[in-house]
This record gives C-alpha cells, structure tokens and sequence, in this order.
C-alpha cells in the first residue's frame, strides 16, 4: 500500500478518486486549502512540504479555469522534488488540449509540458468532458428567464461520467509512472444542442434552445471536433443514463 496525495480531494473528480484509493487501502492525503489535516494553497505551495513527506504517488485533479494552474504546478514540482520520495505523478487532463485554443484548455496543455520536462515519473490521463460539465454549461446558459438558451452551432461532445474517470486514475496511481496512456472518451458523440434539450427536459424546464453561430479559432477547434476521441469511446454510462441517476438523487 502507498501515501498517496490527491489535489483537489474535496472537489467532484478528486473526492472520488480519494474514496477509490481509501477502499484499496491506501494511506490517502486529501489536500485543499481547507482541509483538516493538511491544509495546503496551491496558489503560493503553503503546507506542501508537511503533505508531501513520505509520499510516493500524487495524483493532481486541483484546476480552476481562472487561471494559474501553471502556479500551482510548479508548487507542486518543487516540493516532489525537495521530497525525494515520489515517484508517479498522476494528472488529468482534457482530450484536445494540443489542438484547441482554448485558453483553459491551453493552461492544462502547459501542466502537461511542465510535467514532462520535470525529470519526475509522471502519468497523464486525457478524457473528454464530464457529463456534470454539460449540465453546468447549460444551467448557467439558462438562467437568464423566458429567451431561448444559445448552444454553441455545431460543436459535438462526448461526455463521460466523472467515476469511470476516478476508477481509471485511481488504477493509475501506483508507483510506477507510465507516461501518457490512452485517452478515454464517453460512449456517445452529440451536439451540445441535442444534450441541451435532453437536460432542459430532464430537469422540467419546458425552454427552446436555438444554436448561436460564435467565431475565433478555439470554435472553429471544437466543431472540427479537437475534443472528441472517437476511437477511444470506452465509457459505458451515457448521458441519459447519468440524467436518470441525477433525478433519482
């Protein structure tokens, strides 16, 4: 069994990750600027060293898309390496961060590169987009009342449910680093406009959704399809099935 730290462990993805390692086992490190036993800020690497001390596998899930995941990053690195003793560091990415100018996108292409040049054991895991990101994308698109909600024209998904993603990370975090392994995409390819209408129904608001044409080049990214990855559709549960298990909770 190994110390394993998880970033972000009280956030959606890295809570899940932390309860998948706990049940194998594993002496778990949950660290946030919150947390009970090891507060940590990534922004500035405060509580770091303390967490890191005798840890062998870090798995990152901390990001935030108002920047400064390069920060933190870096934080990261240098107290891996003041700590000698990790080997494997896990962190999740998004399929398309190589090919979409996407400003957050751009940012977790730059960890990446940070990653790889650190001279550490480093483990990176692509995936397409959360099922949860589709809804959240469409809640705050539909709050303002009565007008028709505006999806982007054009731009498929393929959302995958946020624990087949923590089962794979947490299969990833042993101690041996692999490089970057094979990206992991949802079961199904859609347009945001037909998910729109699928979640609207879902959550009982009778509201018309209408596709908004937009520009610039991270667009024209996306409905080239810069974030699918077809070929590696391994996920199993689909997004009406993920809108089934979120009305039954």
């Amino acid at each position: 069994m190994s110390t394993i730290l998880v970033t972000g462990g009280t956030g959606n993805l890295g809570g899940a990750v932390a309860t998948r390692l706990r049940a194998a086992g594993h002496d778990v490190r949950v660290l946030s600027r919150r947390a009970k036993d090891y507060p940590v800020d990534l922004r500035d690497g405060s509580g770091l060293d303390a967490a890191m001390a005798g840890a062998e596998v870090v798995v990152h899930c901390a990001s935030t898309p108002r920047g400064g995941d390069d920060v933190a990053a870096g934080h990261l690195i240098e107290a891996a390496r003041r700590a000698g003793t990790v080997s494997n560091i896990v962190y999740i990415s998004i399929v398309g961060v190589d090919a979409i100018p996407f400003g957050y996108y751009t940012m977790k292409y730059q960890v990446e590169r940070m990653l790889e040049a650190s001279g550490l054991g480093v483990t990176i895991l692509r995936t397409t987009q959360f099922h949860d990101l589709v809804a959240m994308l469409v809640d705050a698109l539909a709050k303002v009342p009565v007008v028709p909600v505006p999806l982007p024209k054009g731009v498929r998904v393929q959302p995958i449910a946020v624990e087949e993603v923590a089962d794979r990370l947490a299969e990833l975090a042993v101690p041996t680093p692999a490089g970057r392994v094979t990206d992991m995409g949802g079961p199904e390819i859609h347009t945001l406009l037909e998910l729109g209408r699928a979640y609207l129904a879902a959550t009982g608001r009778r509201r018309k959704v209408f596709a908004l044409p937009l520009a610039g080049k991270a667009y024209a990214a996306f409905r080239r399809g810069g974030n699918l990855a077809p070929s590696h559709a391994v996920g199993k549960i689909s997004f009406s099935e993920f809108l089934t298990a979120r009305a039954a909770r």
